[in-house]
């Protein structure tokens, strides 16, 4: 199968989670995570939620107003399938978790190539299906740093997940520069990322667009050296532009109006 990795990372980054919590007690489901408004139960509901309206379930009625942290539709139904389990324990959800998780897997491994292909709904709009779930897997995966932030039990074991979204968010950094930040024509700009997907990114403004670029010929307007997993919790809005640029391990150098203006639009990830 063509996307027999997509149906491994999901299956890994999901087994990782039910690993971390499944020796904890009750109280640890409640801790807070960064997700505004959401304890680690609160999460693993989500996660539940989202799979199962992937397969036509339909989203719990709300009634009342919706918390000031749910911004959008997408936000309504994520927030209604979190509030239909939050009377149970953690440990029920962990369990409602798993079954889930290995019903999902057990599907995707029966669908044929020409089903990964097809286009239909996503959280980004029309996308092909295989695009869809490796969503899944970046959502999954910054989740399980999520639990892990909140547990206070960070963990080396980035798996195929970080790849995901750190290449996402690379793809993603000349529309940061050109749509977001609206960078003049001519600047150009270095990342520097460190750590286990360490790289160099270059962008630069050229005939009004942001596009990548192989090399530069002249200083960089700012260069920003961070590691990886500071830079991927900005672009996830996991941490503030200021604890980005501000990190004892971030460096800037160059134009510091233009790069806070970076940081602050690299929030992408919703």
């Amino acid at each position: 199968m063509a996307y027999e990795w997509i149906i491994d990372a999901l299956d890994q980054t999901w087994e990782s989670i039910d690993r971390t919590l499944r020796p904890h007690s009750l109280e640890a489901y409640d801790a807070p995570t960064p997700c505004p408004g959401w304890s680690v139960r609160d999460v693993l509901s989500h996660l539940v939620g989202f799979e199962l309206m992937s397969r036509g379930e339909p989203v719990p009625l709300h009634e009342g107003l919706w918390p000031d942290y749910v911004k959008n539709p997408l936000g309504e139904i994520n927030e209604a399938f979190v509030e239909r389990y939050r009377s149970k324990s953690g440990i029920e959800v962990l369990d409602l978790f798993r079954e889930t998780a290995h019903q999902s897997l057990e599907a995707l491994r029966g669908r044929s190539d020409n089903d990964w292909e097809k286009v239909g709904w996503s959280p980004e709009g029309e996308r092909p299906y295989h695009r869809f779930q490796e969503t899944r897997v970046l959502d999954s995966w910054i989740h399980l740093q999520d639990i892990r932030d909140a547990l206070l039990e960070p963990a080396d074991d980035h798996g195929p997940g970080e790849e995901i979204v750190v290449n996402r968010v690379e793809g993603a950094l000349p529309f940061v520069l050109g749509k977001k930040v609206r960078a003049p024509e001519g600047v150009l700009v270095q990342i520097n990322l460190s750590g286990r997907l360490a790289r160099t990114i270059l962008l630069g403004v050229h005939g009004g667009r942001a596009i990548a670029v192989e090399r530069i010929s002249s200083t960089p307007n700012f260069e920003l050296t961070t590691p990886v997993s500071l830079f991927w919790r900005r672009a996830a809005g996991r941490i503030t532009a200021n604890a980005l640029l501000n990190a004892s391990a971030t460096d800037v150098r160059g134009d510091a109006v233009l790069a806070t203006s970076f940081a602050e639009a690299l929030a992408i990830i919703s």
